[in-house]
């Protein structure tokens, strides 16, 4: 009967402390899943396009501008300081600008443009994910 007791104590304070620690991982900041995500739809809808054929020039600045804007959150959102990261986030925040100053409004133009910004993309979380 004891044990039966002190088995039923463990098992209410592990559901208790696991209901702590739950918690306390749902509290983290979200942002930075947030602005992967954003950049992930703006990639997504890029590829999309270029996948259909159908690369509208409005379509694309839109989409390209949206990155280059999502980007600058990249550093001050994650909080890495090191110099590797920095490195990475600034090299995409230049490429996004020249992909979007580029203003590509061919499917053949816009994968020229995205080619150097999928690269650092895949080099940053190559190291970081």
């Amino acid at each position: 009967m004891r044990a039966a007791l002190l088995i039923l104590l463990g098992l209410v304070i592990g559901v208790i402390g696991t209901s702590q620690v739950m918690s306390a991982l749902a509290a983290r900041n979200p942002m930075p899943k947030a602005v992967m995500h954003t950049m992930g739809y703006h990639m997504g809808e890029l590829k999309q396009a270029m996948k259909a054929q159908k690369c509208d020039a409005a379509t694309i600045q839109h989409h390209l501008l949206r990155l280059q804007s999502t980007a600058t959150d990249i550093l001050p959102t994650f909080g890495i300081a090191e110099k590797a990261f920095t490195d990475d986030a600034d090299q995409l925040q230049t490429r996004l600008q020249q992909a979007a100053v580029s203003a590509p409004a061919t499917c053949a133009a816009l994968a020229a443009a995205l080619k150097p910004v999928g690269e650092t993309c895949q080099s940053c979380h190559q190291q970081y994910r």
